[in-house]
């Protein structure tokens, strides 16, 4: 028997490609701990120069304290030399997602007696529907180390939801590289029908998108959400830039106009969040200035901001001209944008009632992902009302 750990770094994909590997060594009758073992899993990111940053010292520090480290995921996959110099001890697992779990097992080793999963979570699963993408954005290196855009069969995902109920989580999360690519021809289902057979599980208190693209923001799927009762009132659509010069150099296939006339049937009764990109090569000024005006327009109350770092063998990998301090100077502005419409979102819910998922002591998120400060049992869905605001949530009563 080995003792391990898993960590991950960079999205709810990440997220779930870890949790996987975590659940095949427990599989496998290992032991997970907290801190020092036998193997570490580093589940990496790759999407800026600071996530690889951020993983190879993630993977340099398990080195310390365990005696063989797996670097898994999209930075392992990435073109480079983004893990070498690192301890003999460390090793890097360069497969696609689905493979990665089988391969970590098999070289950690099975053990005939297979113990129970006493460390479950059991407040909120993510499941992956959906991974890769095919299309090729000039920026992004996830088609490169992702592969190409493939689904799960929907049996195989709406068995698992009913697995994840069954072990007791309130919410599901449906995430993916590419969700709205998502396809089984055999069965004929695509997002839409999963999203309204998933939701109508049984025992199954809370449906999520992790994500979605705004092209396949469509009536099919808005109809899906809003008409699944189980189905939060919350959608992340990445804007990455609201200027079109920047989104074609981008290769996004949308103008800015055509992001707002989609969202635009969401903006009534959902939360709607968003990524964008700031300092992109071609980005100028007023570039940035339409983003945040974009932003503002679309009612869009999170915004994720990314610094735009160059990408081993993306089209834009040879071009970064915009200085540093730049990046850092925008990037500012625009969480400070962000953190003003997250603020006017609360103070509109004072008085108002929510359902409350406690996902950590003193906190938990509503119906529409705002962010709640709540007394009340990790794990429980609890109604709540809007007493007051703070610059980290929304206050219960």
């Amino acid at each position: 028997m080995a003792t391990f750990s898993v960590r991950f770094l960079g999205c709810k994909v990440s997220h779930t490609d870890a949790q996987l590997v975590r659940e095949r060594l427990l599989a496998d009758g290992h032991t997970e701990v907290d801190d020092a073992g036998d193997v570490a899993v580093v589940n990496t990111c790759c999407v800026t120069n600071e996530a690889v940053r951020k993983s190879r010292q993630a993977a340099a520090r398990a080195a310390r304290a365990h005696d063989r480290v797996y670097v898994t995921g999209c930075g392992a996959n990435l073109a480079g030399d983004a893990f070498d110099g690192l301890p003999g001890n460390v090793i890097v697992i360069a497969r696609r997602s689905e493979e990665t779990p089988s391969a970590v097992a098999g070289d950690v080793g099975a053990i005939g007696c297979v113990q129970a999963d006493s460390r479950l979570d059991r407040i909120r699963a993510f499941v992956k529907i959906q991974d890769g993408c095919s299309f090729s954005c000039n920026f992004c290196v996830i088609p490169l180390v992702r592969g190409a855009s493939r689904s799960r069969p929907a049996g195989a995902v709406l068995n698992e939801v009913e697995r994840r109920v069954a072990q007791g989580h309130r919410e599901v999360v449906l995430t993916g590289i590419n969700l709205g690519c998502y396809r089984d021809r055999e069965t004929g289902y695509r997002l839409p029908r999963l999203v309204r057979d998933a939701g109508a599980i049984p025992g199954l208190a809370r449906l999520r998108l992790s994500s979605i693209e705004v092209n396949h923001v469509n009536d099919e799927l808005v109809a899906a959400l809003r008409e699944t009762p189980t189905v939060s009132r919350h959608l992340h659509v990445p804007l990455q830039s609201g200027d079109d010069g920047v989104l074609r150099d981008m290769a996004r296939r949308y103008t800015a106009a055509g992001y707002l006339a989609r969202i635009a049937p969401l903006r009534d009764d959902f939360n709607l969040t968003t990524d964008a990109i700031v300092g992109f090569p071609t980005e100028t000024e007023a570039a940035f200035l339409e983003t945040v005006a974009v932003v503002a327009e679309a009612g869009i109350t999170k915004v994720h901001v990314f610094p735009y770092s160059p990408r081993p063998g993306t089209k834009t990998s040879a071009r970064d001209p915009v200085p540093a301090h730049v990046k850092k100077d925008r990037s500012a502005r625009l969480r400070a944008a962000s953190h003003a419409a997250s603020l006017a979102r609360w103070h509109e819910k004072l008085g108002t009632e929510d359902v409350v998922l406690v996902d950590r002591p003193g906190r938990g998120y509503g119906d529409d992902y705002s962010p709640w400060l709540v007394d009340a049992p990790v794990g429980e869905l609890v109604r709540v009302r809007a007493r007051a605001v703070s610059v980290e949530g929304i206050l219960a009563a």
